[in-house]
């Protein structure tokens, strides 16, 4: 457990937290865990059932995003491929997130699956309520969630995740509890991954304070990548930033 993990112990109640999570039987896990790109997880649909009985399946509205088109078609063929995964159908319409979407290249997709491989109802039993979209790279999840009771049991709630689930959970993050969904957060979490690590690090470097603390040469030279490529992240990342 990360050293944010042991302020659980704080009696404050209302937290945010970011959790790192891995649980067995997920096609979104599997499928990044073997590919490049990534998905965003946006909604869950019920079918209605006339006998009242829990759906054994539910559709799910997701986006897939990556560096380049033969990153994406590579994950949705992975995806596709899944024995957990049933009916695919990619959307011609965004709903407009295109500017919030990380990645270069984005598709929007509904995904039908069983119910029983969502890890969401067991957060929720717990009192984790997600706040944003679950982010899924690299066969790990990213879940934006807020706890309303006293953190701590915060610590408890997420050993119960673990032993209920048979997951793998960390605390990214944690802060007191804010209004969640920030404008900034929002542009925030639509950068790649090498723009999020370029920017960052140009900011915590001085790149933009007044004079310069550091050049473009240094910057692409402590992230052992060209200058062009550097710029490349940097001009990207600053015009989803910056954009109005």
């Amino acid at each position: 457990m990360s050293n944010s993990a042991m302020a659980v112990n704080e009696q404050v109640p209302g937290t945010r937290l970011t959790l790192d999570l891995w649980h067995p039987d997920c096609w979104a896990i599997e499928a990044t865990g073997e590919v490049g790109g990534g998905v965003l997880a946006h909604a869950i649909y019920n079918s209605p059932q006339t006998s009242g009985e829990m759906p054994s399946s539910v559709n799910g509205l997701f986006t897939a995003f990556g560096d380049s088109e033969a990153e994406v078609e590579a994950l949705l063929e992975k995806i596709q491929a899944s024995d957990r995964a049933g009916d695919l159908q990619q959307l011609q319409e965004r709903f407009g997130r295109q500017r919030n979407a990380p990645g270069n290249v984005v598709r929007e997709f509904f995904l039908e699956y069983d119910p029983d491989d969502m890890v969401c109802p067991t957060l929720l039993e717990n009192g984790f309520v997600h706040s944003a979209p679950v982010r899924i790279e690299d066969g790990r999840e990213e879940w934006q969630v807020c706890f309303a009771d006293e953190r701590s049991k915060i610590e408890p709630a997420l050993e119960s995740v673990r032993e209920q689930a048979g997951a793998e959970v960390s605390v990214a993050a944690i802060t007191a509890s804010e209004p969640a969904g920030s404008e900034r957060d929002q542009r925030l979490d639509s950068l790649t991954a090498a723009q999020r690590n370029v920017f960052e690090h140009a900011q915590e470097s001085g790149y933009y304070e007044w004079p310069r603390e550091v050049s473009t040469r240094e910057l692409a030279a402590d992230m052992d990548v060209s200058k062009t490529t550097l710029l490349e992240h940097l001009r990207k990342a600053e015009a989803k930033l910056l954009d109005p």
